[in-house]
């Protein structure tokens, strides 16, 4: 002990708090300074550390002076005395050393002196006084588990009512399910009826670039035409200066060459009115290109936002899964919490613990109380605001569906149908996947509250 970890109290400080932490009845009222200084009283030390170890390890002061039954031992009345000091000097012995007091021998029980008593007992007073500290931060921490676990149990409860109604207002009512089915009926005839004219312009294109190679083949033979008139025109020029008395070949030659120039000519006349006649074809194809063009940016802008719909369904699976995985997380945290519970409930008093369970069950009733009509009238609200919207729905869908009927004959007006048709199906995905994300996030605030608790 001549290095000490621990502070020295003086011998009134030790006194009091011997009387009202260790001692008790009239043991306390008797204990004073003077059997401490100037010479310690050693059945006064002795019962004290007798207590001491009954405090700590539930060993009581009577069982000091048991004696093993034994076969070699005679007339064990006589060992009494002598087995009552050396059981407590040997758990002494035992104790001591978490107190940081390694030195502990006979002569503290049998014949103590001033200093060294008032050192042990300053070692035991700082370990008990640690020991208090200790089981009230204990205490506090374990109220602050059953106060979580409650909590987490009515939140897992509440959780679970809002899956049921969130299911129940995710589901279509029986009402709209006609006007669903129709809807999407009338999306798969707009589908197959895109399909049929998909494939209409692919064979109007197949054409048009037939025709594009047939007209490059005519204006090939035109220019090779006009070349071989060229070419005529040259050999009639060297002919006429090389023309012989003969007036005979010089007919036949000339008739030859009207024959070829009248023919020519009807090939020419055949060309041009082809090439309008193309012309013309293009003209009412690149038209047409126009209108399959704007059909195929409807499609496209459908293909986007159903794409859009999809992510953000697998987003709201996703979020599922880590919400199961906190869920989980959760569960393995109260089964730390009840293991925790049972090395530790052993140890504490059961009056102070119903005392502080029957308090901490009426203010936590009495908060979730208040906070479950708070979420009930948040829910009412909502509810009511879904029905309004149902109702708006269900209006505009009844004038689309008198907009169908009056444009069924026009196939131009077929686009302004699937376009109103779209815009609904998006409003009604968006505040679906707008309510989706809502609750998810609130479920994901209040998780992240309750971790943020248990880590505390």
């Amino acid at each position: 002990m001549n290095e000490m970890t621990f502070p020295l109290f003086p011998a009134d400080v030790i006194v009091n708090f011997y009387r009202t932490e260790v001692l008790f009845g009239q043991e306390a009222k008797h204990f004073s300074k003077g059997d401490l200084i100037p010479v310690p009283k050693p059945e006064v030390i002795q019962t004290l550390y007798m207590r001491v170890l009954h405090l700590l390890y539930r060993f009581r002061p009577e069982c000091h002076s048991m004696v093993p039954l034994l076969e070699n031992i005679q007339n064990p009345h006589h060992h009494e005395a002598a087995v009552t000091i050396t059981s407590v000097f040997v758990r002494m012995r035992q104790f001591l050393p978490v107190c940081f007091v390694h030195d502990f021998s006979l002569s503290d029980l049998l014949t103590p002196k001033k200093q060294r008593t008032l050192n042990v007992l300053s070692a035991i007073m700082n370990f008990l006084q640690f020991r208090k500290e200790r089981m009230g931060m204990i205490n506090e921490k374990q109220s602050k588990l059953r106060v979580d676990r409650e909590r987490l149990q009515a939140l897992s409860r509440g959780n679970l009512e809002l899956e049921k109604k969130i299911a129940a207002l995710s589901a279509y009512p029986p009402e709209l399910q006609a006007e669903a089915d129709e809807l999407a009926a009338a999306l798969v005839e707009l589908n197959t009826s895109t399909m049929h004219e998909y494939q209409e312009v692919k064979i109007i294109n197949e054409g048009i670039a037939e025709w594009k190679t047939k007209i490059a083949e005519k204006t090939q033979k035109l220019s090779q035409m006009k070349v071989d008139v060229s070419n005529l025109k040259e050999d009639i020029a060297t002919l006429r200066s090389n023309i012989v008395e003969s007036p005979e070949e010089l007919k036949s030659q000339m008739e030859k060459m009207k024959e070829n120039k009248n023919n020519i000519k009807e090939s020419i006349q055949e060309t041009d009115g082809r090439v309008v006649e193309l012309q013309n074809m293009v003209q009412s194809v690149t038209h047409m290109e126009g209108e399959i063009q704007q059909m195929f940016n409807l499609l496209q802008d459908l293909e986007s936002s159903m794409n859009n719909s999809k992510q953000r369904q697998e987003e709201h699976q996703e979020l599922k899964a880590l919400y199961d995985k906190k869920q989980k997380e959760l569960k393995n945290l109260c089964i730390e919490e009840s293991q925790l519970k049972r090395t530790l409930g052993m140890k504490l008093d059961k009056e102070s613990k119903q005392n502080i369970r029957r308090q901490k069950r009426k203010e936590m009733k009495e908060q979730h109380v208040q906070e479950m009509m708070g979420e009930y009238n948040h829910i009412h609200q909502k509810r009511e605001e879904m029905a309004d919207k149902i109702q708006d729905i269900s209006r505009e869908t009844q004038q689309l569906k008198a907009k169908i009927q009056n444009l069924r004959d026009v196939c131009s007006k077929e686009t302004k149908k699937a376009q109103a048709l779209f815009d609904t199906l998006t409003t009604s995905l968006d505040d679906m996947h707008r309510r989706t994300e809502t609750h998810v996030i609130d479920h994901n605030q209040d998780i992240g509250k309750m971790s943020a608790v248990l880590k505390r």
